[in-house]
């Protein structure tokens, strides 16, 4: 009894623990940003703040429902071919990034 209560219990903190890194996070897309995209140095947003502040978390939200890669493109054109690429969790975590931290939104502590 105690060995099946004992791997129930192990059991149970695995899945918590699974659906944690499953969610999107806005850290996982400021992490991204300041990795993957660059390039958008190159169209004026020396950080991931200048990117984000593009639009408001209203905007950010019509844009979701648009098509966030095409919006991002037209705010950093040089970064087309790494949002072309994305995986959906990136493309999930950088909107959570941009939607937290827009003009409206919390100010990120660094890039």
């Amino acid at each position: 009894m105690k060995k099946t209560s004992s791997l129930l219990l192990a059991a149970l903190i695995a899945s918590s623990m699974f659906t944690a890194t499953v969610s999107a996070d806005a850290k996982k897309g400021q992490k991204y940003y300041l990795k993957k995209l660059k390039a958008c140095k190159k169209d004026g947003l020396k950080n991931g703040a200048l990117f984000a502040t593009k639009h408001t978390r209203a905007e950010w939200e019509k844009a979701k429902a648009s098509g966030l890669v095409a919006e991002w493109t037209k705010i950093c054109p040089h970064g087309e071919k790494k949002f072309a690429k994305m995986k959906e969790k990136d493309v999930t975590n950088l909107y959570d990034f941009v939607h937290k931290y827009a003009s409206d939104g919390d100010v990120p502590s660094c890039g």
